[in-house]
């Protein structure tokens, strides 16, 4: 059993995630702008005030509130993204380069948030079960577990190590230092991995023949 983790890093990660949202197009945005984003901020607003400082209590309500939230931003995501991709086959998006990159810079970035936040509610039951020592198998092997001796004895992986993990991810399409040990864990990377890889390649592909 060890100290809930800092919820500092988490809490900022979404609220750039939920700016995100609000600064792309509306034509890619599900509903109206404000919609998700303020069921977003609130439900953000009841996980702060119910756990403000460290994540400690565990509890039904509070995983429930916690996966809506991060259900939602992939939603949203996931809408602006499909809407993005599907503009850029059919010629309706992608008019100027320096916009284009912009739009899938952010649609990227948030992604990246999503599928870190993602893998941190989920691994061994979430912050608050990680802490309490409620699972003894892990969804992720760091390489501290491994080589407990590169870390202090009460080492554990908090929402920094799983963006970080989402980061690499998107970015060479495959695992690299943590690797996936539960079979969630492998297709939600393959997942990820799928839609970083179409992102990334109808956008740059795109922004290069309106360059040329």
């Amino acid at each position: 059993m060890t100290r809930g983790e800092p919820r500092v890093a988490v809490t900022i990660a979404i609220a750039v995630a939920v700016v995100l949202q609000v600064v792309l197009p509306n034509r890619l945005t599900l509903g109206t702008r404000w919609l998700l984003p303020v069921l977003e901020t609130s439900l953000l607003a009841v996980l702060i005030t119910l756990n403000p400082l460290r994540i400690e209590r565990s509890s039904r309500p509070l995983r429930v509130a916690s996966i809506t939230l991060i259900g939602a931003i992939s939603v949203a995501n996931g809408w602006a993204a499909v809407r993005l991709i599907r503009g850029l086959i059919d010629g309706t998006e992608g008019q100027a380069a320096g916009p284009l990159l912009a739009t899938g810079a952010a649609i990227w970035m948030t992604n990246v948030i999503v599928f870190g936040l993602w893998y941190w509610e989920l691994d061994r039951g979430g912050p608050a079960a990680r802490a309490c020592g409620a699972r003894q198998h892990t969804d992720f092997l760091y390489p501290q577990m491994v080589n407990p001796e590169l870390a202090t004895p009460a080492w554990e992986p908090q929402f920094i190590d799983y963006l970080y993990l989402s980061f690499t991810n998107a970015t060479a399409f495959s695992p690299t230092d943590v690797m996936p040990l539960s079979r969630w864990a492998k297709l939600l990377m393959l997942v990820q991995s799928a839609i970083s890889l179409a992102t990334v390649a109808l956008v740059v592909a795109r922004a290069v023949n309106i360059l040329k």
